[in-house]
């Protein structure tokens, strides 16, 4: 219990008890009544925990503007919906701003990257294949100003199919090898199994 003056008041909490009449918590073992300005805090409260876990859909946001249309004030059509008086507000302000209250539909985070910028990425990429995804990214800073990460370099390479590969060292063969291998292939062409082992 909380002592503010004179007046008693209980600490609100939320719960789903139903044995609790109208108008009264339960504070510890006893039911405690509420005043009238606290019982009105805690019914919007305990409505607005319940309307915070989804999104509006289009015919409640139109019953919201029609009743604020109607001259009702944000806090009355709050109580009356269950819905916070802040998400009322906003969406009151939306309405008069463009006329319209629908959801935006996003479908996440937007590309750092335009498409040109990802051709660029790969004809860079292709002329020079020994460049690291770290000297892309640099040389895109430089060329457009859009400064990427060296994984979003890989990222944007791998969708195109170009994959970081290690060049295989390998001795290039002379025109002398080149003449050895092709007698030695010739000798043993009809070698037998037997011949093998």
């Amino acid at each position: 219990m909380q002592t503010t003056g004179n007046l008693q008041m209980a600490r609100i909490v939320c719960h789903n008890d139903e044995s609790v009449r109208e108008g009264y918590i339960r504070n510890g073992g006893k039911e405690v009544k509420l005043f009238t300005r606290a019982l009105k805090a805690f019914q919007c409260n305990n409505r607005i925990v319940m309307a915070q876990r989804k999104h509006l859909d289009d015919f409640l946001r139109g019953r919201v503007i029609g009743r604020l249309e109607c001259g009702r004030t944000q806090l009355e059509v709050s109580e009356e919906l269950g819905i916070a008086q802040s998400v009322i507000s906003r969406l009151w302000q939306r309405f008069q701003d463009d006329g319209n209250v629908s959801r935006c539909y996003s479908t996440g985070r937007p590309r750092v990257t335009t498409p040109n910028e990802d051709q660029y990425l790969a004809v860079t990429a292709k002329r020079n294949r020994r460049s690291t995804a770290s000297d892309l990214s640099r040389q895109l800073s430089s060329a457009t100003g859009t400064t990427v990460s060296r994984q979003t370099v890989y990222r944007r390479l791998r969708h195109i199919g170009l994959y970081a590969r290690r060049p295989v060292r390998c001795v290039p063969l002379t025109a002398t090898h080149c003449r050895l291998r092709l007698a030695w292939s010739r000798e043993h062409a009809l070698w037998t199994p037997q011949q093998w082992s």
